[in-house]
């Protein structure tokens, strides 16, 4: 495909991919998720992955964060390559340098916000920044509900706090899995503005899977897959750029 705006190679990469693939099954049941994609993420960069169902953008995404192996290719995140590393490896990569924020929030229901959030320093046997912290729960607007449990919370408090949590440990990059799914429009528009805030600001490398043309107006990157492949790139997207890429591709 045509590109009419095309991404210029990432400097200073956070993370990259080269030569991925994802095969499952075999025989006549055999299904390539992936199919020699090569992409690279800059420090600070906020793209969103999109791409008609089945394209393998969510494999993508899960081979990136070390939640799944690749059949072939190389991962590195944040200088190493993680695609060889053992399970016991891939969790502390997990653990330490990577933050994800997901439509369900996967809060635990038993824990006030702020335990929430400072879960993944606790498992890991971190001290906490207070210092961050601070900064974080003033930034996302929940200095009043730290002592509240999720089931009092709303949809896009929820959320908040999930993103705090991925953001708590300052992670290499925070993977996010159609993170505005289950939100209202106004929830969506703070979360995604939030979002940019983190990559423009705070330098934080965010990668987004998401279905939404409006969603990815906000990032400043959208790459399309397309049977496992990557179709198209476009910089400084605008919903309309997107929706028509998307169209092209029959989604």
């Amino acid at each position: 495909m045509t590109t009419t705006t095309t991404a210029p190679a990432p400097t200073d990469q956070i993370a990259s991919a080269t030569g991925l693939t994802k095969t499952y099954g075999t025989g006549e049941a055999q299904v390539h998720a992936l199919a020699g994609v090569s992409i690279g993420f800059g420090r600070g960069s906020f793209t969103a992955v999109m791409g008609p169902s089945g394209s393998g953008k969510s494999t993508l995404m899960h081979c990136l964060a070390g939640l799944d192996r690749p059949t072939s290719g190389e991962v590195v995140l944040g200088g190493q390559v993680i695609s060889q590393l053992s399970d016991r490896e891939l969790t502390a990569v997990r653990r330490d340098r990577v933050g994800f924020v997901f439509q369900a929030f996967n809060l635990l229901p038993t824990l006030t916000a702020e335990q929430n959030i400072v879960l993944p320093l606790e498992l890991a046997g971190r001290r906490v920044d207070r210092t961050l912290l601070a900064g974080l729960v003033d930034s996302l607007r929940l200095g009043d509900r730290l002592t509240h449990l999720p089931s009092q919370l709303s949809g896009g408090q929820q959320q908040r706090v999930a993103i705090a949590r991925a953001l708590i440990t300052q992670p290499a990059v925070v993977f996010a899995d159609e993170p505005t799914g289950a939100l209202d429009s106004t929830s969506s528009h703070q979360l995604l503005n939030y979002l940019r805030h983190t990559s423009q600001v705070m330098e934080q490398t965010i990668v987004m899977v998401t279905h939404d043309p409006n969603a990815a107006g906000y990032a400043d990157r959208t790459v399309l897959l397309s049977d496992g492949r990557l179709v198209d790139d476009l910089v400084a997207p605008t919903p309309d750029m997107v929706l028509a890429a998307m169209k092209k591709l029959g989604a």
